[in-house]
């Protein structure tokens, strides 16, 4: 699978790999999955989509922070891990910084969820959480983390 053309195809352009900023590796595989660590709403050229969606954001705008993360999440597979090893993706785990009542969670996270099914196809349906949060990192609108399993 070439991420990169794929997303090409779809308008979308693929961010390089963020390098780790703690002690810990961007992903790590364990027999035939690959568990990649959590994956911010940051640009290509770094800039952190932030706020609480609800509050500073709109639905729209965490669709947007969604997109920007899961791009970021398919920079680490094509780049660290390599795309023709993908095999499926398995797992997404979204987190949301959103205003306590802010009920719309899941359709902030559709988009990453969209955009792996345009990549993957049929591969990119996946069991999905989606997770409402107080903060995240760098005030980071939207955070994503995946598993995916490696041919």
């Amino acid at each position: 699978m070439n991420i990169e053309a794929r997303l090409k195809e779809l308008g979308l352009a693929l961010p390089p790999a963020a390098k780790p900023v703690g002690l810990y590796q961007p992903f790590v595989v364990s027999g035939k999955l690959a568990f990649l660590s959590g994956q911010l709403s940051k640009d290509a050229k770094g800039k952190v989509l932030t706020g609480k969606i609800g509050v500073d954001l709109t639905a729209e705008d965490g669709r947007k922070a969604s997109e920007l993360a899961v791009l970021n999440a398919l920079g680490v597979m094509h780049h660290l891990i390599g795309g023709e090893r993908i095999a499926r993706v398995v797992k997404v785990t979204g987190f949301v910084q959103s205003a306590p009542d802010f009920y719309e969670i899941p359709a902030v996270l559709n988009r990453a969820s969209e955009i792996l099914g345009a990549v993957f196809g049929d591969a990119g349906c996946h069991a999905r959480s989606a997770v409402g949060m107080a903060s995240l990192p760098l005030n980071a609108a939207v955070e994503i983390e995946i598993i995916v399993e490696l041919k």
